[in-house]
């Protein structure tokens, strides 16, 4: 298997429909909703994000084929006074899966999080994705809490 790992080129059209194109994969499985990307999402997607220069997009190649993914935004920690990078999106795309691509990418990412100086690494998993949250207990990501007599902290939204 030949590995590629790289950040994304938003301006690069095969980056781009790489990402659009594995992105939809993830939204069309479970865990990611089990719904395609809208028609709008996909042919405005890249313009959107290129308009944010907080977002960093990662691809994965194996054999040079788009085998996953992840989008990344940076936020920032007012306790800490630093930058911080958000997980949004990462997924290896399903024909992929078991061949430890998902270890090699967020390895990848945390290597960039580091030279970039980002106090930490923050991401969002379903309750029931194991796979994914194995990962990220391997790579050293736990629930998170100030303090353990409140709980953990708890991921909610509202749509507008």
């Amino acid at each position: 298997m030949n590995i590629q790992i790289l950040k994304a080129d938003l301006h690069n059209h095969e980056h781009a429909a790489d990402l659009v194109a594995m992105l939809n994969a993830y939204a069309c499985d479970t865990m990611g909703g089990g719904e395609p990307l809208s028609e709008h999402c996909r042919h405005h997607l890249i313009h959107e994000l290129q308009k944010r220069p907080a977002v960093h997009a990662f691809l994965l190649y194996c054999d040079g084929r788009a085998a996953a993914f992840s989008i990344a935004i940076e936020g920032f920690s007012t306790f800490a006074c630093k930058a911080l990078l958000n997980i949004h999106d990462f997924a290896v795309h399903p024909e992929f899966r078991g061949a430890g691509l998902g270890k090699q990418l967020m390895q990848y990412i945390c290597r960039f999080a580091q030279e970039q100086d980002y106090c930490k690494i923050t991401l969002e998993v379903l309750d029931g994705n194991h796979p994914a949250r194995s990962l990220y207990a391997a790579e050293g990501f736990a629930p998170y809490a100030l303090d353990p007599a409140m709980g953990g902290a708890l991921m909610l939204q509202k749509k507008l």
